[in-house]
């Protein structure tokens, strides 16, 4: 039975699964905006900054799985 959900992405001819290409999506644009939010100054107000983060990351990569991998 076809989901229409790709088995497996192809980048520079290497086979990779689609959930390791949304994790590593996932942490370029959690990266970018913990950037910003230092430059900004708004991450003084979390608690744990790098508990921020990996909620962003987390965040990100499910956004990222939802909308763009899966059709």
């Amino acid at each position: 039975m076809f989901t229409g959900a790709p088995n497996e992405v192809q980048i520079l001819g290497f086979y990779l699964p689609p959930l390791f290409v949304a994790i590593a999506a996932g942490l370029v644009v959690a990266t970018l905006v913990a950037r910003v939010l230092n430059q900004s100054g708004l991450s003084r107000f979390f608690w744990h900054p790098p508990l921020a983060n990996a909620a962003l990351w987390l965040l990100a990569t499910a956004l990222i799985g939802y909308f763009i991998i899966t059709p």
